[in-house]
Protein backbone atom coordinates (compact mmCIF):
# COMPACT_ATOMS: atom_id res chain seq x y z
CA UNK A 1 0.00 0.00 0.00
CA UNK A 2 1.73 3.42 -1.41
CA UNK A 3 0.08 6.37 1.18
CA UNK A 4 0.79 9.51 0.20
CA UNK A 5 -1.42 12.62 1.64
CA UNK A 6 -4.65 12.10 0.59
CA UNK A 7 -5.01 9.04 -1.12
CA UNK A 8 -4.01 5.39 -0.37
CA UNK A 9 -2.22 3.86 -3.38
CA UNK A 10 -2.56 -0.48 -3.51
CA UNK A 11 -0.84 -1.20 -6.96
CA UNK A 12 -2.30 -5.05 -8.46
CA UNK A 13 0.48 -7.69 -8.01
CA UNK A 14 -0.30 -9.04 -11.19
CA UNK A 15 -1.64 -6.47 -13.91
CA UNK A 16 -3.91 -8.16 -16.73
CA UNK A 17 -2.78 -5.28 -19.60
CA UNK A 18 -0.78 -8.21 -21.03
CA UNK A 19 -3.95 -10.07 -22.26
CA UNK A 20 -5.68 -7.23 -23.91
CA UNK A 21 -5.91 -7.14 -27.19
CA UNK A 22 -6.38 -3.81 -28.41
CA UNK A 23 -7.76 -4.31 -31.69
CA UNK A 24 -10.85 -5.98 -30.59
CA UNK A 25 -12.30 -3.99 -28.07
CA UNK A 26 -15.45 -4.31 -27.58
CA UNK A 27 -17.15 -0.71 -25.75
CA UNK A 28 -17.74 -1.01 -21.98
CA UNK A 29 -16.64 -4.68 -21.76
CA UNK A 30 -13.17 -5.10 -20.74
CA UNK A 31 -12.17 -3.13 -17.21
CA UNK A 32 -8.79 -1.91 -16.61
CA UNK A 33 -6.44 -2.80 -13.40
CA UNK A 34 -7.42 -0.26 -10.63
CA UNK A 35 -10.38 1.02 -9.28
CA UNK A 36 -10.90 3.77 -6.95
CA UNK A 37 -13.42 3.81 -3.74
CA UNK A 38 -14.35 6.58 -1.74
CA UNK A 39 -17.10 6.46 1.49
CA UNK A 40 -19.32 8.86 2.51
CA UNK A 41 -20.17 7.79 5.97
CA UNK A 42 -21.07 9.92 9.40
CA UNK A 43 -21.65 12.81 7.56
CA UNK A 44 -18.10 13.11 5.64
CA UNK A 45 -16.10 11.59 3.01
CA UNK A 46 -13.57 9.37 3.74
CA UNK A 47 -9.99 9.23 2.01
CA UNK A 48 -9.99 7.78 -1.05
CA UNK A 49 -8.00 4.42 -2.18
CA UNK A 50 -7.39 2.79 -5.55
CA UNK A 51 -7.46 -0.47 -5.23
CA UNK A 52 -6.87 -3.48 -7.90
CA UNK A 53 -10.27 -3.78 -9.84
CA UNK A 54 -12.55 -6.30 -8.26
CA UNK A 55 -16.60 -6.68 -7.38
CA UNK A 56 -18.13 -5.39 -4.58
CA UNK A 57 -20.61 -6.96 -1.40
CA UNK A 58 -23.45 -5.52 -0.55
CA UNK A 59 -25.90 -6.36 1.42
CA UNK A 60 -29.59 -7.65 0.10
CA UNK A 61 -31.20 -4.59 1.80
CA UNK A 62 -28.68 -1.85 0.31
CA UNK A 63 -31.05 0.96 -0.30
CA UNK A 64 -29.53 1.60 -4.00
CA UNK A 65 -31.17 -1.66 -4.91
CA UNK A 66 -34.83 -0.52 -3.65
CA UNK A 67 -35.09 2.89 -4.07
CA UNK A 68 -32.70 4.29 -6.94
CA UNK A 69 -30.07 6.57 -5.76
CA UNK A 70 -27.28 5.97 -8.29
CA UNK A 71 -25.80 9.00 -10.35
CA UNK A 72 -22.75 8.53 -12.81
CA UNK A 73 -20.51 10.45 -15.37
CA UNK A 74 -18.83 9.47 -18.26
CA UNK A 75 -15.85 11.17 -19.51
CA UNK A 76 -12.30 9.93 -21.37
CA UNK A 77 -8.64 9.50 -21.37
CA UNK A 78 -6.35 10.32 -24.46
CA UNK A 79 -3.01 8.91 -25.47
CA UNK A 80 -1.19 9.63 -28.69
CA UNK A 81 1.49 7.69 -30.96
CA UNK A 82 3.99 9.72 -29.06
CA UNK A 83 2.40 8.88 -25.69
CA UNK A 84 1.30 11.94 -24.24
CA UNK A 85 -1.90 11.42 -22.40
CA UNK A 86 -4.66 12.94 -20.85
CA UNK A 87 -8.05 14.01 -19.82
CA UNK A 88 -10.44 15.86 -21.41
CA UNK A 89 -12.62 18.64 -19.32
CA UNK A 90 -12.61 16.42 -15.99
CA UNK A 91 -13.67 19.52 -13.93
CA UNK A 92 -17.02 19.98 -16.10
CA UNK A 93 -17.67 16.26 -15.23
CA UNK A 94 -17.23 16.69 -11.65
CA UNK A 95 -19.41 19.47 -11.84
CA UNK A 96 -22.15 18.13 -12.93
CA UNK A 97 -22.12 15.13 -10.91
CA UNK A 98 -22.72 17.28 -8.11
CA UNK A 99 -25.69 18.69 -9.56
CA UNK A 100 -27.36 15.25 -10.15
CA UNK A 101 -26.29 14.54 -5.99
CA UNK A 102 -27.99 18.07 -5.18
CA UNK A 103 -31.07 16.78 -8.01
CA UNK A 104 -31.08 12.89 -6.46
CA UNK A 105 -30.56 13.99 -2.51
CA UNK A 106 -26.89 12.97 -2.21
CA UNK A 107 -23.68 14.67 -0.87
CA UNK A 108 -21.84 16.75 -3.47
CA UNK A 109 -17.93 15.25 -3.78
CA UNK A 110 -15.21 17.07 -2.94
CA UNK A 111 -14.15 18.20 -6.30
CA UNK A 112 -10.09 18.99 -5.91
CA UNK A 113 -9.96 15.87 -4.40
CA UNK A 114 -11.93 13.57 -6.78
CA UNK A 115 -9.79 15.34 -9.67
CA UNK A 116 -6.86 14.31 -7.70
CA UNK A 117 -7.63 11.10 -7.60
CA UNK A 118 -8.57 10.71 -11.20
CA UNK A 119 -4.91 11.88 -12.69
CA UNK A 120 -3.56 8.97 -10.14
CA UNK A 121 -6.25 6.48 -11.29
CA UNK A 122 -5.00 7.31 -14.75
CA UNK A 123 -1.33 7.49 -14.64
CA UNK A 124 -1.71 3.93 -12.66
CA UNK A 125 -3.34 2.50 -15.40
CA UNK A 126 -1.72 4.49 -18.30
CA UNK A 127 -1.26 2.15 -20.37
CA UNK A 128 -4.72 0.52 -21.11
CA UNK A 129 -5.20 3.89 -22.80
CA UNK A 130 -5.54 2.81 -26.87
CA UNK A 131 -3.15 5.17 -29.34
CA UNK A 132 -5.37 3.99 -32.27
CA UNK A 133 -6.90 7.22 -33.91
CA UNK A 134 -10.90 6.34 -32.38
CA UNK A 135 -9.35 4.78 -29.32
CA UNK A 136 -9.54 6.18 -25.77
CA UNK A 137 -9.68 5.10 -22.10
CA UNK A 138 -13.81 5.06 -20.72
CA UNK A 139 -13.89 6.51 -17.36
CA UNK A 140 -17.30 5.79 -15.34
CA UNK A 141 -17.37 7.94 -11.89
CA UNK A 142 -20.72 6.60 -10.15
CA UNK A 143 -21.99 7.02 -6.57
CA UNK A 144 -24.83 5.41 -4.68
CA UNK A 145 -26.64 5.05 -1.80
CA UNK A 146 -25.67 1.76 0.64
CA UNK A 147 -27.83 2.20 3.75
CA UNK A 148 -28.69 -1.36 4.82
CA UNK A 149 -32.44 -0.15 5.53
CA UNK A 150 -36.06 -0.78 3.87
CA UNK A 151 -37.37 2.44 4.10
CA UNK A 152 -37.89 5.47 1.71
CA UNK A 153 -35.57 8.12 2.83
CA UNK A 154 -32.56 9.51 1.31
CA UNK A 155 -29.86 7.01 2.79
CA UNK A 156 -26.98 8.50 5.24
CA UNK A 157 -23.91 6.34 3.45
CA UNK A 158 -22.87 6.72 -0.01
CA UNK A 159 -19.68 4.84 -2.22
CA UNK A 160 -18.22 6.78 -4.83
CA UNK A 161 -16.16 4.26 -7.84
CA UNK A 162 -14.13 5.58 -10.19
CA UNK A 163 -13.39 2.57 -12.91
CA UNK A 164 -12.20 2.55 -16.61
CA UNK A 165 -12.41 0.84 -19.58
CA UNK A 166 -10.32 1.01 -22.93
CA UNK A 167 -12.37 1.64 -25.96
CA UNK A 168 -12.76 2.28 -29.66
CA UNK A 169 -15.21 3.99 -31.15
CA UNK A 170 -18.95 3.78 -29.63
CA UNK A 171 -20.60 4.08 -33.28
CA UNK A 172 -18.44 2.92 -36.62
CA UNK A 173 -21.35 4.28 -38.94
CA UNK A 174 -23.64 6.87 -39.35
CA UNK A 175 -27.02 6.28 -37.19
CA UNK A 176 -30.86 5.78 -38.06
CA UNK A 177 -33.13 7.19 -35.37
CA UNK A 178 -36.41 7.37 -35.18
CA UNK A 179 -38.51 10.31 -33.45
CA UNK A 180 -40.26 9.05 -30.15
CA UNK A 181 -44.00 9.84 -30.12
CA UNK A 182 -45.32 7.67 -27.09
CA UNK A 183 -43.10 7.04 -24.68
CA UNK A 184 -41.19 9.69 -22.37
CA UNK A 185 -37.60 9.92 -21.43
CA UNK A 186 -38.55 13.07 -18.66
CA UNK A 187 -40.85 15.72 -17.89
CA UNK A 188 -40.14 19.24 -16.40
CA UNK A 189 -40.25 18.61 -12.01
CA UNK A 190 -38.60 15.61 -12.93
CA UNK A 191 -34.96 14.15 -12.99
CA UNK A 192 -34.15 14.81 -16.75
CA UNK A 193 -31.29 16.80 -16.28
CA UNK A 194 -29.51 14.76 -13.67
CA UNK A 195 -27.25 11.57 -15.09
CA UNK A 196 -29.55 9.11 -12.38
CA UNK A 197 -29.23 5.54 -13.38
CA UNK A 198 -33.16 5.40 -13.25
CA UNK A 199 -33.84 7.65 -17.04
CA UNK A 200 -31.83 5.41 -18.46
CA UNK A 201 -33.62 2.57 -16.95
CA UNK A 202 -36.96 4.03 -18.13
CA UNK A 203 -35.54 4.21 -21.60
CA UNK A 204 -34.15 1.18 -22.46
CA UNK A 205 -37.82 -0.56 -23.38
CA UNK A 206 -38.81 2.05 -26.30
CA UNK A 207 -35.01 1.46 -27.17
CA UNK A 208 -35.26 -2.07 -27.61
CA UNK A 209 -38.87 -1.44 -29.79
CA UNK A 210 -36.90 0.73 -31.98
CA UNK A 211 -34.23 -1.24 -32.54
CA UNK A 212 -36.41 -4.54 -33.41
CA UNK A 213 -37.68 -1.70 -36.37
CA UNK A 214 -34.11 -1.02 -37.34
CA UNK A 215 -33.10 1.81 -34.90
CA UNK A 216 -30.11 2.72 -33.45
CA UNK A 217 -31.18 5.37 -31.11
CA UNK A 218 -34.40 7.68 -30.44
CA UNK A 219 -35.15 10.85 -30.79
CA UNK A 220 -36.89 11.90 -27.84
CA UNK A 221 -39.78 14.22 -27.78
CA UNK A 222 -41.44 16.71 -24.72
CA UNK A 223 -43.69 14.65 -22.70
CA UNK A 224 -46.69 17.37 -22.71
CA UNK A 225 -46.97 17.54 -26.47
CA UNK A 226 -44.32 14.87 -28.49
CA UNK A 227 -44.23 17.99 -30.78
CA UNK A 228 -40.74 19.35 -29.98
CA UNK A 229 -37.28 17.17 -30.04
CA UNK A 230 -35.09 17.21 -26.92
CA UNK A 231 -31.83 14.82 -26.99
CA UNK A 232 -30.97 11.53 -28.17
CA UNK A 233 -30.62 8.16 -25.93
CA UNK A 234 -26.96 8.81 -25.67
CA UNK A 235 -26.42 12.01 -27.05
CA UNK A 236 -27.13 15.46 -27.28
CA UNK A 237 -28.78 16.50 -30.79
CA UNK A 238 -28.04 19.15 -33.20
CA UNK A 239 -29.04 20.36 -36.57
CA UNK A 240 -27.72 22.48 -39.37
CA UNK A 241 -30.18 23.80 -40.96
CA UNK A 242 -29.39 26.45 -44.27
CA UNK A 243 -26.35 27.90 -42.64
CA UNK A 244 -27.61 27.17 -38.59
CA UNK A 245 -26.30 25.62 -36.33
CA UNK A 246 -29.84 24.21 -33.98
CA UNK A 247 -30.22 22.49 -30.89
CA UNK A 248 -32.88 22.50 -28.21
CA UNK A 249 -32.35 24.92 -25.52
CA UNK A 250 -31.21 23.62 -22.16
CA UNK A 251 -34.12 22.33 -19.52
CA UNK A 252 -34.72 20.55 -16.68
CA UNK A 253 -35.29 17.68 -19.02
CA UNK A 254 -32.42 18.05 -21.23
CA UNK A 255 -28.63 16.60 -19.95
CA UNK A 256 -25.94 19.39 -19.54
CA UNK A 257 -23.43 17.81 -21.98
CA UNK A 258 -20.14 18.33 -21.81
CA UNK A 259 -19.26 17.36 -25.82
CA UNK A 260 -23.04 19.52 -26.37
CA UNK A 261 -21.27 23.21 -24.81
CA UNK A 262 -17.73 22.08 -26.42
CA UNK A 263 -19.58 21.88 -29.50
CA UNK A 264 -21.30 25.68 -29.41
CA UNK A 265 -18.59 26.92 -28.35
CA UNK A 266 -16.29 25.59 -31.27
CA UNK A 267 -18.99 26.90 -33.63
CA UNK A 268 -19.19 30.52 -32.42
CA UNK A 269 -15.73 30.74 -32.50
CA UNK A 270 -15.95 29.50 -36.18
CA UNK A 271 -18.08 32.57 -36.85
CA UNK A 272 -21.12 30.33 -37.37
CA UNK A 273 -24.78 31.21 -37.01
CA UNK A 274 -26.04 29.35 -33.64
CA UNK A 275 -29.54 28.74 -32.40
CA UNK A 276 -30.14 26.96 -28.76
CA UNK A 277 -34.48 27.08 -27.85
CA UNK A 278 -37.38 24.85 -28.41
CA UNK A 279 -36.85 22.47 -32.26
CA UNK A 280 -40.32 21.33 -33.66
CA UNK A 281 -40.49 18.13 -34.73
CA UNK A 282 -42.57 19.71 -37.86
CA UNK A 283 -39.48 22.11 -38.64
CA UNK A 284 -36.85 19.31 -38.84
CA UNK A 285 -38.66 17.01 -41.08
CA UNK A 286 -39.88 20.15 -43.07
CA UNK A 287 -36.72 21.29 -44.03
CA UNK A 288 -35.48 17.76 -44.46
CA UNK A 289 -38.45 17.67 -47.08
CA UNK A 290 -37.13 20.92 -48.47
CA UNK A 291 -33.45 19.85 -48.33
CA UNK A 292 -32.62 22.14 -46.36
CA UNK A 293 -31.85 19.95 -43.57
CA UNK A 294 -27.93 20.15 -44.53
CA UNK A 295 -26.03 17.69 -41.55
CA UNK A 296 -27.72 16.34 -38.20
CA UNK A 297 -25.40 14.84 -35.48
CA UNK A 298 -25.63 13.60 -31.77
CA UNK A 299 -22.96 14.70 -29.21
CA UNK A 300 -21.81 13.28 -26.76
CA UNK A 301 -18.70 11.73 -24.39
CA UNK A 302 -19.05 8.11 -25.65
CA UNK A 303 -19.87 8.86 -29.28
CA UNK A 304 -17.97 12.04 -29.47
CA UNK A 305 -19.94 13.13 -33.01
CA UNK A 306 -22.13 10.92 -34.35
CA UNK A 307 -23.41 11.73 -37.78
CA UNK A 308 -27.16 10.99 -38.54
CA UNK A 309 -28.13 8.97 -41.27
CA UNK A 310 -31.90 9.30 -41.72
CA UNK A 311 -34.80 10.22 -39.04
CA UNK A 312 -37.89 8.21 -38.89
CA UNK A 313 -40.96 10.20 -38.16
CA UNK A 314 -43.81 7.46 -37.98
CA UNK A 315 -43.99 5.39 -41.60
CA UNK A 316 -41.62 8.27 -42.99
CA UNK A 317 -38.02 8.24 -43.22
CA UNK A 318 -36.37 11.15 -44.40
CA UNK A 319 -32.90 10.19 -45.46
CA UNK A 320 -29.96 13.15 -44.96
CA UNK A 321 -27.03 13.83 -47.37
CA UNK A 322 -23.84 11.64 -47.70
CA UNK A 323 -21.22 11.76 -44.97
CA UNK A 324 -18.97 13.27 -47.66
CA UNK A 325 -20.90 15.97 -48.26
CA UNK A 326 -21.03 17.25 -44.32
CA UNK A 327 -18.78 19.21 -43.73
CA UNK A 328 -19.27 20.87 -40.60
CA UNK A 329 -19.49 17.59 -38.65
CA UNK A 330 -16.15 16.57 -40.19
CA UNK A 331 -14.39 19.21 -38.75
CA UNK A 332 -15.90 19.18 -35.66
CA UNK A 333 -15.06 15.33 -35.72
CA UNK A 334 -11.58 15.89 -36.80
CA UNK A 335 -10.64 18.92 -34.61
CA UNK A 336 -11.93 17.03 -31.48
CA UNK A 337 -9.45 13.90 -32.68
CA UNK A 338 -6.80 16.29 -32.84
CA UNK A 339 -7.67 18.22 -29.90
CA UNK A 340 -7.27 15.11 -27.68
CA UNK A 341 -4.35 13.34 -29.51
CA UNK A 342 -2.54 16.60 -28.56
CA UNK A 343 -1.56 17.34 -31.59
CA UNK A 344 -3.23 20.72 -32.44
CA UNK A 345 -2.72 23.98 -30.40
CA UNK A 346 -5.15 23.77 -26.84
CA UNK A 347 -6.34 27.54 -27.17
CA UNK A 348 -9.05 27.10 -24.67
CA UNK A 349 -7.34 25.43 -21.98
CA UNK A 350 -9.74 21.94 -22.25
CA UNK A 351 -6.87 19.46 -22.13
CA UNK A 352 -5.00 18.39 -18.90
CA UNK A 353 -2.05 16.49 -19.34
CA UNK A 354 -1.00 14.23 -17.67
CA UNK A 355 2.90 13.47 -18.60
Amino acid sequence: MIQTETINIQPTNESRLPQLDFESLVFGRTFSDHMLVMDFKDGKWQKPSILPYQNLSMSPASSVIHYGQSIFEGLKAFKNENGDFGLFRPDRNIDRMNKSAVRMCMPELPTELVLEGLKELVRLDQGWIPTSEMGSLYIRPVLFATDEYIGVKASDTYRFLIFTAPVNAYYTKPVKVKIERNYTRAAHGGTGAAKAAGNYAGSLYPARLANQQGYDQLLWTDAQTHSYIEESGTMNVMFLIDDTLITPALSDTILDGITRSSVLELARSWGMKVEERKVSVQEITDAAKEGRLKDAFGCGTAATIAQIASIADGDQEYVLPEVEEREFSKKLSNYFIDLKKFRIEDSLNWMIKLN
